[in-house]
């Protein structure tokens, strides 16, 4: 009863829509600029907070903390996946006594001038929890085997905990955030913002960008930290961590226009609410401590980031070493906002689908019906693993991101997403051949298993399974992969 009640109901819908808008013009079609790219989670296991930086040489650098919190390791490939694999390399140890001796976390590494840097929090061997952030410089083409020097603490307004640095240069001016704990104030850390006078060197007085007071931000432990920078469409993002490092740890937001002065607090936006948070559906808890890092073609942004994939933690998290480094595409909404998504299933990170013929429009599901949309929200309606196809022999099925083990299926030639039930009819419905766009060779269409000749298309904004007879049919049955 409820499939026919959402039947009419979306049947009234759309003749409504249809009624009000009269027949829509088909956009031009477009190869996107952001084709789809894919990884498989996790990229390493047992690394957390991950800097993931592109190098102009061509490979990409990664450093994590790792759980013995006692030295900063450094992997590189000239694919992200192949970071998972790469040799790992040990760049500095602890000390054995004094500063720098303890709780080596959070390391970061920037090629600045000429020379690598990388940042980094340490305690000491008298104090563990006297947490304040260095700095590594390391001379040599290759950072894995540099030479490196140590430049020192990086000095802020208090000598108090202080961890997290990470730089960046908006209009040619450097800048370092970082998360530092004001000693008057009855909270763990905020976020300060300062320009530098050279890599290892703040200048003027800091700003404080963001103070955790909103509930999210104060579970377990009142924090603010973790800042990551990315920039687009003129504007300056940065996503912080907030929370205790259990699965209360999320993502906060911070905007402000990039021809702003970034140091008057007033010209950042802060969310109300957080931009990327646990999501039990995918088996994902704690993300956070994130990073930016870009695709191999250089057009897709790339969300990286750590988590576990189970929620309850024996003792304290920091004791906890299972805290892997993900990585998943990074989209943008129509307003040039970043839109985080949730923290997908592990294995192959999903994909969208537009409209070869309506390019802002996307595949996704709405009350289990399949449909186009544009502006999806929230994001992973939009949001499909492409996986092997449950009836085999070649085939591919379409796995909803944020429901996993359910698929898209054609059921009167109707396309529902609905749970797989294990039956071979489910598996035949749910197969499709991929092939080259029916009206663009770059695009992609999928042709039903069962029914041959029959693909899957859109029609008044609903998809069927139809057999293609004309040009527009067959742009209706082409999507562009994102």
């Amino acid at each position: 009863m409820r499939r026919i009640a959402v039947r009419l109901l979306m049947a009234v819908l759309v003749a409504l829509a249809a009624a009000l808008v009269g027949p829509a013009s088909p956009a031009q079609a477009a190869v996107p600029a952001s084709p789809a790219v894919t990884y498989t989670n996790p990229i390493a296991e047992k690394r957390a907070d991950p800097h993931i930086f592109k190098h102009t040489d061509g490979y990409y650098y990664f450093t994590a903390t790792v759980p013995e919190y006692d030295r900063i390791v450094l992997r590189r490939a000239t694919t992200i996946q192949g970071l998972s694999t790469a040799q790992e390399v040990t760049i500095w140890t602890k000390h054995t006594s004094g500063v720098m001796g303890a709780h080596i976390w959070a390391p970061e590494i920037h090629f600045i001038d000429g020379k690598w840097y990388v940042y980094f929090a340490a305690g000491a061997t008298n104090d563990v929890w006297a947490i304040r952030m260095y700095v590594l410089e390391g001379t040599g083409a290759n950072p894995l085997t540099a030479t490196w020097t140590e430049k020192g603490q990086i000095r802020t307004q208090w000598e108090s905990f202080s961890l997290d640095a990470t730089t960046f240069v908006v209009n040619g001016v450097r800048y370092l955030a970082w998360a530092q704990r004001d000693p008057s104030v009855n909270n763990n850390t905020d976020i300060y913002l300062a320009k530098m006078a050279n890599p290892w060197t703040i200048t003027g007085t800091p700003v404080m960008l963001s103070r955790p007071t909103y509930s999210w931000e104060t579970v377990g432990y009142k924090v603010n930290e973790g800042p990551a920078v990315i920039q687009h469409g003129g504007k300056v993002f940065m996503s912080y961590s907030a929370s205790a490092t259990d699965s209360n740890y999320c993502l906060g937001l911070l905007s402000a226009s990039a021809s702003a002065d970034l140091l008057n607090a007033a010209n950042w936006t802060k969310s109300p609410t957080p931009v990327f948070t646990s999501n039990a559906s995918t088996g994902q808890y704690g993300p956070g401590h994130n990073s930016f890092t870009v695709s191999e073609d250089g057009k897709s942004d790339i969300l990286v980031y750590h988590d576990r994939n189970y929620k309850d933690i024996s003792g304290d998290p920091l004791n906890d070493p299972n805290r892997r480094t993900r990585v998943q595409k990074l989209y943008w909404k129509a307003d040039g906002t970043p839109d985080f998504g949730i923290p997908v299933a592990d294995g192959v990170t999903p994909q969208r689908f537009s409209s070869y013929n309506f390019a802002d429009r996307f595949v996704r599901h709405w009350e289990y019906r399949a449909r186009i949309e544009a502006n999806v929200s929230p994001l992973a309606d939009s949001q499909f693993r492409v996986v092997t196809g449950l009836a085999g022999s070649g085939t591919v099925s379409l796995e909803s991101a944020n429901f996993p083990g359910y698929y898209l299926r054609h059921e009167n030639f109707e396309v529902w997403l609905e749970k797989n039930d294990g039956t071979a009819q489910f598996a035949s419905d749910a197969s499709f051949h991929r092939r080259a766009g029916l009206a663009d060779s770059a695009g992609v269409s999928y042709e039903s298993y069962n029914y041959p000749g029959r693909y899957i298309r859109h029609y008044n904004y609903l998809l069927q399974v139809q057999a293609p007879s004309t040009a527009t049919d067959r742009a209706d049955a082409t999507f562009y992969a994102q």
